[in-house]
């Protein structure tokens, strides 16, 4: 994954390919956040069709609604995609959510930590959403922001 501001935050905290999540958690909580956004895949997914991700409730809505021709792509693509639309999941979460913040496992896995201190694995939502259609993205948003 080509991502300019990370080579630069790599330069200035002195990270390697791999590591800038585990890195990045304690000192960069917005780079971190920008990283997890990226979400390449899902994006042009979304605009081939016409969607536009703005990093909102409404635009989970909006990826529910679209077919699942990705489905047919292959197990990598699939899997590559449900890693995205669980990291946008996370990302519309910790910017709309009061007290949300990403936060990594100790082996490299991104969840959403709430301010109650629950933790959601939007990754693992985002592979069920990209396999079976469900739960659906809004339903886990509406969930999570009620909590």
């Amino acid at each position: 994954m080509n991502i300019p501001f990370l080579d630069n935050w790599r330069k200035r905290h002195g990270g390697s390919r791999g590591t800038a999540v585990m890195e990045a958690a304690p000192h960069d909580a917005e780079g971190v956040a920008q990283l997890l956004s990226e979400c390449e895949l899902l994006r042009r997914q979304a605009e081939s069709a016409g969607i536009d991700l703005a990093d909102t409730p409404e635009s989970l809505a909006a990826l529910d609604q679209l077919l699942p021709r990705w489905r047919d792509d292959g197990p990598e693509a699939l899997a590559r995609l449900g890693n995205d639309a669980g990291l946008y999941l996370g990302t519309v979460v910790v910017r709309t959510v009061p007290g949300a913040v990403w936060q990594v496992w100790p082996s490299g896995r991104p969840v959403v930590r709430l301010a109650s201190g629950r933790e959601i694995d939007v990754v693992g939502a985002g592979l069920d959403w990209a396999l079976d259609g469900a739960p659906e993205l809004s339903q886990v948003y509406a969930e999570v922001s009620e909590a």
